[in-house]
């Protein structure tokens, strides 16, 4: 099964560790397709800059079969990434903290009434919960 993960890479480096946790988890689940250094300092320097992080991304989202997004931290990017897999019909799960004092977008919190459960859900957690809302979530999906 390939995962993509994404999650605010430039705007949402102080939530880094827990990105880093969640894709060690994801990877007993299958490959992960994210960016190679999720660390302090975000995404390096790439060659071909943008455009090619663009395209990297998007590729990584058409060879996908579930899309996981950590939306704490609001990013236009992972906004833009979450509609795009919904254009494609990809399974989406969405992982958000309440106790940051943010407010998750409506068009996230919602989406999961009007497309389905079978194709997306938000779930709240809290750092020590993640490892166990990411084993019911696969373990529903590879039973059906």
């Amino acid at each position: 099964m390939n995962i993509y993960f994404c999650g605010s890479i430039r705007g949402g480096r102080q939530d880094v560790k827990i990105y880093q946790k969640i894709v060690k988890k994801l990877q007993t689940y299958g490959q992960v397709l994210s960016h190679d250094d999720i660390s302090e300092k975000g995404e390096g320097a790439m060659p071909g800059g943008d455009e090619a992080i663009y395209d990297r991304d998007m590729e990584w989202l058409v060879q996908c079969d579930v899309v996981v997004a950590e939306v704490t931290q609001p990013s236009f990017g992972v906004g833009y990434e979450i509609g795009q897999a919904m254009v494609m019909k990809k399974r989406i799960l969405c992982l958000f903290r309440p106790s940051s004092g943010k407010v998750l977008s409506a068009m996230i919190q919602h989406a999961e009434g009007k497309l389905g459960r079978t194709l997306f859900q938000v779930r709240d957690y809290e750092e020590e919960d993640v490892e166990g809302i990411l084993e019911n979530y696969f373990g529903e999906l590879t039973k059906n």
